[in-house]
């Protein structure tokens, strides 16, 4: 796979550990966005790197070892929609 790399990490953490859980992750290298979510997860961490071999490395070798995580599930991004795009999209209907 040739540039960047983009996973989607969903953490499921223990209740009383979520805020710290969040911040071990974000201090994780590749991790470049956390946040706590509502749901079923309780955190998402974006994370990207330059090579899909280094995926396992840093979600088995480092996240998943992190206090506080219960369970996680990991997708990867097939493509990048860019921001003026999602603006579009987003604002259709708001007008009124």
């Amino acid at each position: 796979m040739s540039g960047m790399v983009t996973a989607i990490v969903m953490v499921q953490a223990e209740r009383h550990r979520i805020q710290e859980t969040a911040e071990a992750l974000a201090a994780v290298p590749s991790v470049r966005e956390v946040y706590s979510v509502t749901g079923e997860w309780d955190i998402v961490a974006i994370v990207k790197l330059a090579e899909y071999d280094r995926l396992d490395d840093v979600v088995t070798g480092h996240l998943r070892k992190i206090d506080g995580i219960m369970r996680t599930q990991t997708m990867l991004a097939f493509r990048t929609y860019n921001e003026e795009v999602l603006d579009q999209g987003f604002g259709i209907g708001l007008d009124g």
